[in-house]
């Protein structure tokens, strides 16, 4: 019988909890169930796998993601969108960075929430192409330059992969202004 007040939910917000003060690679059903308070077998009670766990997690960090972008792209246009999405995208990865890669997996086909929230974030980034006048198949390619660009960016700054003296804010903000550029010289 499942422990009283343990519920999938439940097992998912401690998966956060442990994400959140541990890293990513911390997640483990083991972790989960200490946490929890549970023995590890307990858990499958909840949820089928680790991988199973992950997709969870993917799936509430996806849907808080989006919201993010959400808001950050609401109400503005071009360079203006840009940037503002840009910033928040890269505030979420720092702020929460045991979160962050979990926001990075593809939705899982069988959970239409999890499907939804990944369209959410895409559209937030379809939104911003838009104000460029990109849009069809070329803002799936412009798409996917957006993201490696600042998923690149905000993974190096993450592991500490920036180690010259001069100010990464700065570097971050050449970079959005390369992206600018690239945007409003895209091939429609």
């Amino acid at each position: 019988m499942p422990r009283a007040g343990l519920s999938t939910g439940a097992v998912v917000e401690a998966a956060l909890a442990v994400v959140d003060e541990q890293g990513a690679a911390a997640l483990t059903l083991a972790a989960v169930a200490a946490r929890t308070g549970v023995a590890t077998p307990s858990l499958y009670k909840h949820v089928r796998s680790l991988e199973a766990l992950q997709q969870l997690v993917s799936a509430a960090v996806t849907e808080q993601f989006a919201g993010v972008l959400e808001r950050a792209a609401a109400g503005r246009a071009g360079a203006d969108a840009l940037r503002a999405v840009a910033a928040a995208y890269r505030a979420y990865a720092r702020e929460l960075p045991g979160r962050y890669p979990f926001a990075q997996r593809v939705p899982d086909p069988a959970d239409p929430a999890h499907v939804s929230a990944g369209e959410r974030a895409v559209g937030a980034i379809f939104a911003v192409l838009r104000g460029y006048g990109v849009a069809g198949e070329a803002a799936v390619d412009a798409t996917r330059m957006l993201r490696s660009t600042l998923h690149g960016f905000v993974s190096l700054e993450l592991a500490g992969g920036f180690g010259l003296p001069q100010s990464v804010d700065h570097s971050f903000d050449r970079l959005v202004d390369g992206a600018d550029a690239a945007l409003r010289a895209w091939p429609g």
